[in-house]
């Protein structure tokens, strides 16, 4: 869950259990803070990450590749694993800068958040890579991998909305 959906979680849960009697409607919400925000695609942190995340999205999907076509065999071991495993940690280090660099600017968009999540579940899905032991679970593993990294490029270059 986002960061900004639990505390909207909260404040709801709050508002639903204060005594005091409402006061009227609600004012309107103020134009400007309807206003999408600026987009980071083109900030060079982001844009690395968006690079990094694509070049080994398309490795895992070379890795996907690469495996033998019996699902039941033993999994096999991936040529330049550990480099990868490295580009993976950097990324993941990477995606938590991001999410920093956003929460000290005080975004209120949910990017943020998402980059923390991404941050956090890199090494988890490189931890099933590397503990897969048949062709199905690997190929399932690298199968996750991909749509993690496309996600990372993905949420970085979609165009800011508004918030809800």
């Amino acid at each position: 869950m986002s960061c900004s959906a639990v505390a909207f979680s909260a404040f709801l849960w709050l508002a639903s259990t204060s005594s005091a009697p409402a006061e009227g409607p609600a004012p309107a919400v103020a134009p400007s803070a309807l206003a999408a925000p600026a987009s980071v695609a083109a900030e060079p942190l982001f844009a690395d990450i968006v690079k990094r995340a694509g070049g080994l999205k398309a490795q895992t999907e070379a890795y996907r590749k690469g495996l033998p076509t019996d699902p039941a065999a033993a999994a096999t071991p991936l040529k330049g694993f550990a480099g990868f495993q490295a580009k993976i940690g950097e990324l993941s280090a990477l995606d938590m800068k991001g999410h920093v660099t956003l929460k000290e600017r005080g975004a209120v968009d949910d990017l943020k958040c998402i980059l923390r999540g991404i941050s956090q579940d890199l090494p988890e899905k490189l931890g099933a890579v590397g503990a897969a032991k048949t062709v199905k679970d690997q190929d399932q593993a690298l199968r996750d991998m991909v749509y993690l990294l496309n996600d990372n490029v993905e949420v970085i270059t979609a165009p800011p909305t508004p918030p809800a």
